[in-house]
């Protein structure tokens, strides 16, 4: 195995900060919803779909901008100013194929004014009261509307007739360089944790896994890193030996960091088919 490199020189891609630097850990994380895959035998009719912008989820919680893990996140003062008093989400995004510049400028303490001015705060939903989602798409935009800030842009939501034109839709996401498409179920309440409510369609699945050991390359990949031995929540262990540049190869993540990585299905043992990675999940998010 290859001899692990210093943890902090590993903490991120390109440049995410030292430990000290990371956002404070709020008093518990935000109950949010989280989505399902899209099966392709739904109801069309009952969900809203929307575009998945590739960034850090936020929460605003009426005084402070939460990260998904309830870390405590540092924009200046001017980002948020004027925003309401009542909870509203969205992704803070910094453009289309700009998500390790978007999780850079989060996780830094006091990131220049210039870079948060590439920043957008995408927002999808707003849980201030038991409305049905359909009710909620018009408080969000009326809450988007009231603040009046050209960062801060209402998610726009549509309603798709086939799943042919949904998979057509996807496909021209895609193609623009977009992560992908989430359906919420217009009729529903808003509820915490993952159900069949909210669907997101990619072009592939992905998932997370510890990193928890190192293999050394051959041949080209010799003398730096050959494939990352990683570790599911539920214990599947496997190897990731694909989807690394060059760079990543000669300063990969570090034994306990956490990785994001795709695959196409899953074999009978439950093991990811075709698993490559993506990238280094953001600790900001963990």
């Amino acid at each position: 195995m290859m001899q692990r490199r210093d943890l902090l020189s590993h903490f991120s891609l390109g440049c995410f900060g030292s430990l000290a630097s990371l956002p404070a850990l709020a008093t518990q994380p935000p109950a949010l919803w989280l989505a399902n895959p899209y099966q392709g035998n739904e109801e069309l009719s009952d969900y809203w779909v929307s575009e998945k912008f590739d960034g850090i989820r936020g929460y605003w919680d009426g005084r402070q901008l939460l990260s998904r893990s309830g870390k405590t996140l540092n924009p200046p003062t001017w980002f948020v100013q004027a925003w309401p008093k009542q909870p509203f989400e969205g992704e803070l995004w910094a453009g289309l194929g700009q998500f390790e510049q978007a999780a850079s400028v989060i996780q830094q303490k006091q990131a220049p004014d210039s870079s948060w001015r590439a920043m957008r705060f995408m927002v999808f939903d707003a849980n201030t009261s038991p409305q049905a989602f359909t009710d909620r798409i018009v408080r969000y935009q009326s809450l988007v509307k009231q603040i009046g800030k050209p960062w801060v842009q209402a998610v726009p939501q549509s309603k798709v007739p086939s799943h042919a034109a949904l998979k057509a839709i996807l496909s021209k996401t895609v193609q623009a360089d977009g992560e992908g498409l989430v359906l919420h179920r217009g009729s529903s309440l808003y509820q915490s944790g993952r159900n069949s409510d909210v669907l997101k369609f990619k072009s592939h699945e992905d998932a997370e896994a510890k990193v928890i050991a190192l293999e050394s390359g051959q041949g080209k990949h010799a003398q730096r890193l050959g494939a990352l031995m990683v570790e599911t929540p539920q214990g599947m262990r496997f190897k990731l030996g694909t989807g690394f540049t060059d760079a990543q190869r000669e300063n990969p993540p570090a034994v306990g960091q956490w990785v994001t990585y795709s695959y196409r299905g899953l074999t009978d043992k439950g093991v990811p088919r075709f698993a490559s990675f993506v990238r280094i999940r953001p600790a900001v998010e963990r």
